[in-house]
């Protein structure tokens, strides 16, 4: 599936007065860079061929207890006292790693029975390395796991319950990189914003591992959690179907096939008609890799994948009714917007009370939720020291910009996508989205300021060189 697939609907285009065509025609450069940005994205979570200092959970079994020196640098130890002092951040963030490992290697075992298989040495290897907080150790094994996979190896372990592993590392290097508080009071701010029983579905690595994390070793109802990024791949919806089979009616290879067949067609369709009217507007999205063998079209790349995931994640919805869904995005599915509201830090899908629709005042009250999320995260020394934690807000604030912006709630957009950029001004994402929206308003000089500032934030990469070529471009469109 991931390197062989087709294309979704063609995009909707707009329409002005002739008058506002160099303006349009400019916004669209932009938007063509930005699309090819995202194209560029190779989180792990990506599709290949899961507050308050509670109470820590149990210490892990079958393996050595967890030492939080194994998971964040080493910390001053406090005087004893006659009082048992509470649990850090630190601490309860190592045992739910180390109780979420436990728990996924039980995963593993009853899915290897399942399906017939048994578990290989190193798998076992990389779940005590796990459990017992040697994340050198598991990290090591991890990759050696993954380049047997990609190096074409023995295929009978990477089935659905290589998702297992992927979970099990992913929240391991979540609780590795992230501040221990910063990431508790993310994964609370996620999972308390949801209502009981709606289905969540990250996108990110940080959206999809850390809500994952807190959500299998935290008290109460637990959530149904997806990620949209996989539901493409067969072997994940058999993982779903193992895992919430019974809880929901999960997706299966047949839907997975269908929307393949659909969108192949469609890209077809869209290629044809770009080869036979070259002069008019391309329907071949940027992204796509179309090209024609042996008279059949075959489409690769992340845009065409992520269509695919986009419609099935809809199908999905339709199967379900009555439930309601949650989603922190990584690529943006537009089709999901029309019924889209802001739901704390994430959007909620397919919105059927009038009471929870967007309107302006929704999106004013979004946009003052953010505005006081950023004073908090650049007044905290540890969030604000922290490059994971406000990439992974600075993507949350630019998919509620984007929503907006789809909505034509043109002023909560300009807002939201400035308080994204001031999280994270080399936020590639953040910068393109409000130059953008600026763009299509002809409103060169106020981008200048946001190209610049992502020239001096970003490194000497080639994220750099794509900023000043940015302001280069607008530099050049102020001075007509």
């Amino acid at each position: 599936m991931k390197d062989r697939l087709p294309e979704g609907p063609p995009s909707r285009q707009a329409s002005g007065p002739h008058s506002r065509l160099p303006w349009l025609l400019a916004a669209g450069c932009v938007l063509v860079i930005f699309i090819a940005l995202l194209s560029l994205r190779k989180d792990r979570n990506a599709t290949a061929p899961s507050v308050s200092a509670d109470n820590p959970p149990p210490a892990a079994t079958g393996g050595a207890a967890p030492s939080a020196r194994d998971w964040f640098p080493a910390r001053r130890s406090s005087p004893r006292s006659t009082v048992e002092p509470a649990p850090t951040a630190t601490e309860i963030v190592s045992n739910k790693v180390a109780q979420f490992a436990q728990s996924r290697r039980k995963l593993a075992h009853a899915m290897a029975e399942h399906f017939k298989l048994a578990v290989p040495d190193e798998v076992e290897r990389f779940f005590d390395a796990a459990e017992a907080g040697r994340y050198d150790e598991m990290k090591a094994i991890y990759q050696s796991l993954r380049q047997q996979r990609e190096n074409g190896g023995d295929k009978s372990w990477y089935g659905p319950h290589w998702r297992t592993i992927i979970e099990t590392q992913g929240t391991a290097d979540a609780a590795h990189d992230w501040p221990a508080q910063k990431l508790l009071d993310y994964g609370n701010a996620v999972l308390g914003s949801l209502r009981p029983g709606m289905v969540y579905v990250g996108g990110t690595d940080p959206g999809c591992f850390i809500p994952t994390l807190l959500n299998e070793t935290s008290d109460g109802d637990r959530h149904i959690v997806l990620t949209q990024n996989a539901l493409a791949d067969g072997t994940y919806l058999d993982y779903l179907g193992f895992l919430y089979g019974e809880r929901m009616t999960t997706l299966t290879k047949d839907d997975s096939q269908r929307m393949f067949q659909e969108y192949l067609a469609d890209a077809q369709k869209r290629f044809g008609h770009d080869q036979q009217f070259p002069n008019e507007p391309r329907q071949i999205r940027p992204g796509e890799d179309v090209r024609v063998i042996e008279n059949k079209v075959q489409v690769s790349g992340q845009v065409p994948v992520m269509a695919i995931n986009e419609n099935l994640l809809q199908t999905l919805m339709k199967n379900t009714p009555g439930v309601s869904f949650a989603l922190e995005e990584s690529f943006p599915f537009r089709s999901t917007y029309a019924n889209a509201a802001p739901l704390g830090p994430i959007m909620e899908l397919g919105v059927q009370d009038p009471q929870n629709a967007l309107t302006a005042d929704r999106a004013a009250q979004s946009v003052a939720y953010w505005q006081a999320t950023e004073q908090q995260l650049l007044a905290d020394p540890d969030a604000s020291g922290s490059p994971e934690t406000l990439r992974a807000y600075s993507k949350m604030a630019t998919s509620q910009a984007h929503l907006f912006a789809d909505r034509s709630f043109n002023r909560e957009a300009e807002q939201a996508y400035r308080v994204a950029t001031e999280i994270c001004p080399s936020s590639t994402e953040a910068v393109f989205g409000y130059v953008s929206l600026l763009i299509g308003q002809a409103r060169f000089e106020d981008a200048i300021p946001i190209a610049e500032n992502a020239v001096k934030a970003s490194a000497e990469t080639r994220e750099k060189r794509q900023f000043r070529d940015l302001l280069e471009q607008l530099q050049r469109k102020a001075k007509r």
